[in-house]
């Protein structure tokens, strides 16, 4: 029996980086799973008899040595003669389609049951030594029971103290940290929790905190409401290769302003992670002491969110 033969797919459950994502049941257990299918051809190149994409190899090895309740778990990894598939445990939605579904902003206990679930999943990645670095809604899957789990770890990366020089071209732009923007060749855990930051505001906004459309206009949205930093709040930002003493000189405005915060502790939690200072930038570790997260219990969604079940359709010929 081919290992793809039993699946029956279900339908298409979105795009990934590489290919498409599908959601589909194994016919021994009962269980749905999404299949991320990756074609192989696009990335032959001269040499590379394999041609599976770096991002492809980079997301599976780490993945395989990952095991933690909110970060979704790779069960399989299946090949055929044109096309790699990974299998991942299936959760109903992404938490962008979960915001889009939805009417009004998510519940301060939703709210704060899924920041402690996603700290507690960040905490371990950077225990293990390993950056996520394309943390947004797109990548954190929701289910109807409440659980978030941090998915797609293509552009993920094992870092080494002292840190080393890391591509600053990562992080999708409206959750990219200042330092990255700044041209950071040296940077750590600090751009997951800044990107952190940048997600809660959108729980609480229903709408992106920092919405920029290029670096230059992603910087000046920032320092639209954090304020420009200069030496006095954040030492060192004039020695970054990108910071420009004639950056415009905006005022921090009132973050009430532009956000309707439920309590005083959810407002002091989202700016810990939102401190233009990485070093001064609260770890994941130290972000679960606070008694924003002491009181997290786990929190029903809406469930007119959801979508309804996809019709099964077991041919596999055009997948």
């Amino acid at each position: 029996m081919d290992k793809l033969d039993r699946f029956i797919k279900l339908g298409r459950a979105g795009e990934g980086t590489y290919g498409v994502v599908y959601k589909a049941k194994n016919k021994i257990t009962g269980k749905n799973v999404a299949l991320k299918r990756i074609k192989l051809e696009k990335f032959y190149h001269k040499g590379d008899s394999e041609g599976v994409p770096p991002t492809a190899i980079r997301e599976i090895s780490l993945l395989k040595g990952l095991r933690h309740s909110s970060i979704v778990e790779l069960l399989d990894v299946m090949q055929t003669t044109d096309k790699l598939y990974l299998v991942f445990e299936y959760l109903d939605l992404d938490l962008k389609r979960y915001l889009d579904n939805t009417e009004m902003p998510l519940e301060a206990e939703l709210v704060r049951s899924y920041m402690k679930q996603l700290i507690e999943a960040l905490a371990y990645l950077h225990s293990h030594r390993i950056l996520h670095r394309d943390l947004k809604p797109q990548n954190l899957l929701v289910d109807k029971e409440g659980h978030i789990k941090l998915a797609d770890f293509g552009l993920s990366r094992s870092f080494s103290l002292p840190t080393r020089t890391y591509t600053h071209e990562v992080v999708t732009m409206w959750y990219r940290a200042p330092e990255l923007l700044l041209g950071a060749k040296m940077y750590c855990t600090g751009i997951d929790v800044w990107s952190l930051g940048c997600i809660m505001a959108e729980m609480l906004m229903k709408k992106a905190l920092f919405p920029g459309d290029s670096e230059i206009d992603q910087l000046y949205k920032i320092f639209k409401v954090m304020g420009t930093p200069g030496e006095e709040v954040w030492e060192g930002v004039s020695l970054y290769p990108d910071y420009k003493p004639t950056f415009p000189q905006w005022e921090s405005v009132d973050l009430t302003n532009m956000i309707k915060f439920h309590t005083q502790e959810e407002e002091d939690f989202i700016l810990h992670m939102l401190t233009y200072n990485p070093s001064k930038r609260k770890t994941a570790k130290e972000l679960l002491k606070t008694n924003y997260l002491k009181t997290a219990k786990l929190t029903a969604p809406e469930m007119n969110a959801f979508p309804h079940d996809i019709d099964e359709d077991s041919s596999w010929s055009n997948v």
